[in-house]
């Protein structure tokens, strides 16, 4: 890996309001760390004050909105006063080193169990059985059997969404992403695979849609539109997702969000798999695809280094890349980039859970020259 200050990958942007200093993004990722109260942990704290750079975009791992909408012990939220107080400890450190922090917001739909929602079962739009396992105090065990929505719960759903919304911006946010990827709950809805209703909510595009846009709308009341982000994953097989046309359903997405001017949409490749690449040495597609129907600033994610990143920029098919398996080995991400250095590898073995091992303890380069 060669130096170089003429990679579009380390030029100015901006997303909405927010100048950036480089288009190196950290990419959310759930590790799993929080306080039993869900309370970002001062390991957390640490972690994401390791990885701001001046002028860097942070996107954080998911914060759920309720507490029947974990689906993970040790994913944390943001639905109490506590919770906010502690994020607040990770917003400046973040903004003390000049970098910007958006809150991922998520509720895990079908993909929980019992034990994480006071015994309630998960909930989708409609009952698909499917197997996958989730994080409990009796660590991986397999999900719970979930139950359809009823119509007149969704209102509430919407401004718990709202309320997330409001405690990201006490807790000293830059903004929120909805995440509506990965066949969690707002994914669910949106695609025909997971979404079988037949009411306000479900059948053509525009009720499948519906559900992801009034959670668009309900951070913008908050935010303003310039200051939330979408993340999608076209044609991703995480949590059993699927759709008859993904095209059709992805390029409708794009062009009603379109309609907001947002900050960013968020795109993961098909390629990875959450930390998997499941599909080696393929060109990244979806960006490229949702180029076509989205008109504001795209973030792509997946399976991207250093050269990759810089190709799809220079396609013009993303303005940001988001980095995930490479940041958490490699805090100083973006410098490394710039003189060319070489990556740490990363730890498969301490992704989910544990303690500083694997998470903490990575260096720069320069600690790991003067060691």
């Amino acid at each position: 890996m060669s130096a170089s200050s003429e990679l579009k990958l380390l030029s100015p942007t901006n997303v909405g309001p927010i100048s950036l200093a480089h288009r190196v993004v950290l990419a959310p990722m759930t590790r799993l760390r929080a306080d039993p109260d869900d309370s970002p942990s001062a390991m957390m704290v640490e972690y994401y004050r390791q990885r701001a750079s001046e002028g860097g975009l942070m996107i954080t791992e998911s914060a759920h909105p309720s507490y029947d909408s974990r689906g993970y012990l040790g994913a944390p939220g943001i639905y109490t006063d506590e919770h906010v107080k502690a994020w607040r400890k990770i917003t400046d450190a973040v903004h003390a080193r000049g970098a910007r922090i958006v809150m991922q917001i998520a509720h895990d739909g079908r993909q929980s169990h019992v034990d994480l929602s006071g015994g309630n079962a998960p909930v989708a739009p409609s009952v698909v059985p499917y197997d996958t396992t989730v994080f409990t105090q009796n660590g991986w065990v397999p999900n719970s059997p979930h139950r359809a929505l009823e119509l007149d719960e969704i209102p509430a759903l919407i401004r718990s969404f709202r309320d997330a919304a409001a405690r990201a911006k006490d807790a000293g946010f830059d903004g929120v992403e909805l995440h509506n990827a990965n066949g969690y709950l707002a994914d669910t809805f949106l695609q025909d695979g997971t979404n079988q209703r037949t009411d306000a909510y479900g059948g053509t595009l525009e009720k499948r849609a519906r559900f992801s846009l009034e959670a668009v709308e309900a951070f913008a009341s908050v935010w303003g539109a310039d200051r939330v982000g979408v993340r999608v994953s076209p044609s991703g097989q995480w949590g059993a997702i699927s759709d008859s046309d993904p095209e059709a359903t992805f390029g409708y997405f794009a062009q009603r969000l379109n309609e907001y001017g947002l900050a960013y949409l968020h795109v993961i490749e098909p390629r990875v798999m959450g930390t998997e690449t499941i599909v080696e040495g393929q060109t990244p597609v979806a960006s490229a695809f949702l180029r076509r129907f989205f008109s504001g600033p795209i973030i792509a994610a997946g399976g991207f280094d250093r050269d990759g990143a810089e190709q799809i920029l220079q396609r013009g098919d993303a303005d940001l890349v988001a980095f995930g398996r490479w940041f958490s080995s490699n805090p100083d991400l973006p410098e490394r980039f710039r003189l060319g250095q070489p990556l740490t590898h990363y730890n498969r073995e301490a992704f989910w859970g544990g303690d500083e091992r694997g998470y903490l303890d990575f260096s720069t380069y320069a600690e790991g020259v003067a060691a």
